[in-house]
């Protein structure tokens, strides 16, 4: 069976709230499209974003702790949630705890937002990177 060329300039889901689905031939969902993306840092100061998609706002807590929320909710928490930032100016390897737990139990992964904390080496010390990358997928 031969298959053409699909031209179009919009694709809506039918279901308000509900991302467009992919589906097998035999009617098996097999993913979405991005639910939410973006580029941020904080420097000298400032919070700044680059770019972003399904994002209200981007908060500093404090040193490389950020809360990432977003204009329209997911489904639920179930999410997938993949970044990835610069070393320090030490050169130290970079990390990203996502949806990390705080010392006065806030919920800090949810529908709405999730709070992430950027660390380097193999410790836990915290620090503001010359850039943070996310996607959040569900």
């Amino acid at each position: 069976m031969a298959y053409g060329t699909l031209a179009i300039d919009t694709i809506q889901s039918s279901t308000t709230g509900t991302p467009t689905q992919f589906q097998d031939g035999s009617g098996t969902q097999i993913g979405t499209l991005c639910r939410a993306w973006g580029n941020f840092y904080y420097t000298g100061s400032v919070m700044s974003t680059r770019a972003s998609f399904n994002v209200s706002s981007i908060t500093r807590n404090g040193t490389g702790d950020y809360t990432i929320n977003y204009t329209n909710a997911m489904s639920d928490a179930n999410y997938s949630w993949v970044g990835s930032t610069n070393q320090n100016a030490a050169g130290n390897a970079a990390g990203i705890s996502v949806g990390y737990q705080d010392n006065s139990s806030n919920v800090l992964y949810s529908t709405t937002q999730t709070r992430i904390l950027v660390k380097f080496g193999s410790g836990s010390t915290v620090y503001d990177p010359p850039s943070v990358t996310f996607a959040v997928f569900r």
